[in-house]
């Protein structure tokens, strides 16, 4: 899959932090109820930690209780790439960003919503840009 964001793992080295590498580029996770946008309720947008792509809107935030930032909705745009993941023994759907690849998550079809979405996101993949 082509990403518009074509970087060396050395540039990812030198511009993510050990544990923004870890989640973005070698597809890790945060331990649950550890991240600071888990329980973060303020209105603006979150956008891609690795190249700043606008992802989710506020809006579309809610609290899961599942220790991870949910969103029922991505932002328009196909700016988030859907992928099969079949580790840890489960079927699931990765989520990373369409522009530069970062991994972000996980979807499920078990949100409380009227979508019935739930994207489950590492608070280490985003950046919050607060609104108004």
């Amino acid at each position: 899959m082509p990403f518009l964001v074509n970087k060396s793992d050395e540039e990812w080295k030198r511009e993510l932090n050990p544990e923004e590498y870890r989640v973005l580029r070698l597809k890790g996770t945060e331990r649950p109820f550890t991240g600071e946008y888990a329980m973060h309720f303020e209105n603006g947008n979150y956008s891609c930690r690795g190249c700043g792509e606008v992802l989710f809107s506020s809006a579309s935030k809610f609290d899961a209780h599942c220790g991870w930032p949910s969103f029922d909705s991505e932002l328009p745009g196909n700016k988030i790439s859907k992928i099969r993941d079949t580790s840890h023994g489960m079927i699931r759907t990765e989520i990373v960003c369409a522009n530069c690849g970062g991994h972000l998550g996980h979807l499920f079809d078990d949100g409380p919503t009227n979508t019935g979405l739930r994207y489950c996101v590492n608070s280490v993949s985003i950046r919050f840009i607060k609104g108004e």
